[in-house]
């Protein structure tokens, strides 16, 4: 079987080709084509296939990882949209909650506010009422209204269009029967109902998430169709699956109707790739680092799989998204990230890029600001004839300039200045990495470092180290771990519903048993529509619960029997685990969520070759490193990973060289390749000890 996985980023695009019959992966990477992605992608593909040897209609699969909403997103790049919503409440995307993220800040940006999806002149009201807690339909639904809200959604050229009802949650018949008449009288329209994208309480954050669905739904849905039918002229007609943010794949209609799932499509296949990556060594609980030209996302899988965001770390771009989605968090750093002085004589690291253009010194193409990249250069851990395989040659006396110049505006030497920069940048990422697992109960001394990424496998090691962690895993392929992970993902879809059920007033297991049921056939469905076996389908059920008077929830998974008393009390554990107390105050179960996966063809194990030392070893130079507290020349070795013996351990220093990246085996940290394909760096026990102290 053959399966392709693409990724695309701002500057590359990734593609990894998978020969399940030979156990083999082939790579490639492409200029990305913002102007129209699915370019790049389909010639990606024919290179990589006449590369391999396989024709493109060989295909059984093409697996892809897509920024195109969230770039939409990003850019304010949308359809012109508007919202159909209950009277008295088109305001409510406008005013949100009354918690700031800057509350005392004189130059506060909103962006529902400052950069709306649906301009208020394109929200309309329509007479209809649903009452909580029951659902009961108080004030039928006005489809005259409706009908003469479409004429004026027409003469204002309105593309899409969101319908955001009063507690839709409960019962979403008149958000269906709205969305219904708005397709009848606008059939070019995309229509989106909030119950159908995000069918949960909380108003302005499930309007937020309809608004921005519909705002992105017709580009994606236009570039969707392109690049399918892209394909099918290059003679692919195997199956297009798309990657969503909970880390499971979608038929291109599902992704069509949802584009709001897509947002985290590239880094949650990132994460899934550090996943199976670390799964070849035997290794599960990990922080996964994906470090490339302009940012690092960081994740967190333990046992129970890859940490879910909840519901108050969910957004994009400022505005708020009730989607499932992996927690992944992104801080500015990158290889082109710059290092300077600011005005108050305090030196910084990013999140200022110099980009792909000019990029970073080093690169001579006018770059004029230090930047990590250079930084490394200066201190041999980059070989400027080796860079990206040899294809892309690095200038070092550009390097050396601009860290020269950051030197004398520090008062230090350069070599000092530069590994500055490095120390510093790390540090920042280090304190991202904190956020996420000791301010959530979680050691990361109990963790493998997953780095990938251009850059990740650079830092891997000493930011590890900086947070106590003693191995570090890279990926076969570091640079393109976001589109193998692609190549193991399963067809995934969720559900969810709102409840509000109070331990000792109202929590009936056999309904709450009864609905979770309801809610998985649902899904099964939806899969078996999509070609997966339902005998083969996996369910996982949970419930967000709080503590009466709470106001965010935490996600607690029920096992395959459904609810029982012990959910209840793992909740208490989790809320001790994630804040450091727990309340003898009743629970309350706010929200059901079941996930339903259909397991395809994946990417399972690669064949991985095994040399000597000797091949492997291809030269040695003079890198700075800091040992003892001091910066100081150490003579190091400089080998090819492809050579490299398994099993074998090389100590550093060390550069392990590949085509996608380069590796970093600082002293005190020696690497070995393992068996499945992945490179283990392992730390002697004085590195880590007292990091975190």
């Amino acid at each position: 079987m053959l399966l392709v996985g693409i990724d695309i980023g701002g500057t590359f695009t990734d593609l990894a080709l998978y020969d399940s019959d030979r156990g083999h992966v082939a790579v490639h990477k492409v200029r990305s084509t913002p102007e129209d992605p699915g370019r790049a992608l389909v010639s990606g593909i024919v290179e990589l296939c006449a590369q391999a040897g396989v024709g493109t209609g060989d295909l059984d699969g093409v697996l892809h990882g897509t920024t195109v909403a969230t770039n939409a997103v990003l850019e304010h790049r949308g359809a012109r949209t508007g919202m159909l919503t209950t009277e008295g409440v088109r305001d409510v995307v406008h005013i949100g909650r009354h918690q700031r993220p800057q509350p005392y800040s004189v130059m506060l940006d909103i962006p529902w506010q400052t950069a709306p999806f649906v301009e208020r002149a394109h929200r309309l009201t329509v007479a209809e009422r649903i009452a909580p807690p029951t659902g009961e339909v108080v004030v039928a639904l006005d489809e005259d209204r409706v009908r003469a809200a479409a004429g004026e959604f027409r003469e204002a050229g309105v593309e899409a269009i969101a319908v955001c009802f009063l507690f839709s949650y409960l019962d979403p018949t008149h958000e269906r029967r709205a969305a219904e008449i708005l397709r009848e009288e606008l059939p070019e329209a995309f229509v989106t109902a909030s119950a159908d994208v995000s069918p949960q309480f909380r108003e302005f954050e499930r309007f937020t998430t309809a608004s921005m669905n519909a705002f992105v739904g017709p580009g994606t849905g236009r570039y969707l169709e392109r690049l399918t039918a892209a394909l099918e002229r290059e003679g692919m007609g195997s199956e297009l699956l798309v990657m969503r943010s909970n880390g499971g794949v979608a038929s291109v209609a599902e992704a069509a109707r949802r584009p709001v799932t897509l947002m985290l499509s590239g880094p949650a296949a990132g994460v899934l790739g550090a996943q199976w990556a670390a799964g070849l060594a035997g290794r599960t609980q990990l922080i996964t680092f994906d470090m490339g030209g302009t940012s690092a996302d960081i994740g967190i899988v333990t046992e129970a799989g890859v940490s879910q965001a909840s519901a108050r770390d969910t957004e994009i771009a400022g505005y708020p998204l009730l989607v499932p989605m992996f927690d992944i968090q992104t801080i500015g750093a990158g290889g082109g990230s710059i290092a300077r002085v600011d005005e108050a004589g305090a030196f910084r690291v990013g999140p200022r890029s110099a980009g792909a253009v000019p990029g970073p010194a080093a690169y001579g193409a006018g770059g004029d600001e230090a930047t990590v990249t250079d930084a490394h250069l200066v201190l041999g851990r980059l070989d400027p004839e080796r860079f990206l395989g040899g294809d892309m040659a690095l200038d070092p006396g550009a390097a050396a300039a601009v860290i020269d110049r950051l030197a004398s505006d520090l008062g230090l030497e350069p070599a000092e200045a530069a590994e500055g920069v490095l120390r510093l940048a790390n540090a920042n990422m280090a304190q991202t990495i904190r956020s996420i697992t000791i301010q959530r109960g979680h050691d990361p001394r109990d963790f493998s470092l997953v780095a990938f990424g251009g850059a990740g496998p650079l830092h891997a090691a000493e930011l590890a180290a900086m947070l106590g962690i003693g191995e570090v895993v890279i990926p076969p392929h570091p640079g393109i771990t976001s589109a193998a992970g692609l190549l193991t993902s399963d067809l995934r879809y969720d559900h969810m519903r709102t409840v509000f059920m109070t331990e000792g007033r109202n929590i009936d297991a056999d309904v709450i048993n009864r609905q979770f049921a309801e809610l998985a056939d649902e899904l099964v469905a939806r899969l078996d529509r999509d070609g997966a076996a339902p005998d083969e389908v996996h369910v996982e059920r949970a419930l967000d619960c709080r503590y009466l008077g709470q106001g965010y929830e935490l996600r607690i998974p029920a096992g395959p029997e459904g609810f029982g008393p012990e959910v209840l009390e793992a909740f208490h554990e989790a809320h001790r685990a994630e804040y450091g107390h727990a309340f003898g105050d009743p629970i309350e179960i706010v929200n059901l969520r079941v996930t339903a996966s259909g397991p395809r063809p994946k990417l399972e194990r690669v064949d991985v070759p095994s040399e000597t030392l000797e091949e492997a070893l291809i030269g040695e130079h003079d890198g700075v490193w800091r040992v003892d507290g001091a910066l100081e020349p150490r003579a190091t070795r400089q080998l090819l990973r492809e050579h490299l013996p398994i099993d074998e351990a090389v100590a550093g220093p060390a550069i392990v060289f590949q085509r996608d990246t380069t590796i970093v085996v600082p002293p005190g940290w020696s690497a070995t390749a393992t068996e499945g394909g992945a490179l283990l760096l392992t730390a002697d026990p004085e590195i880590t000890i007292g990091a975190l102290a």
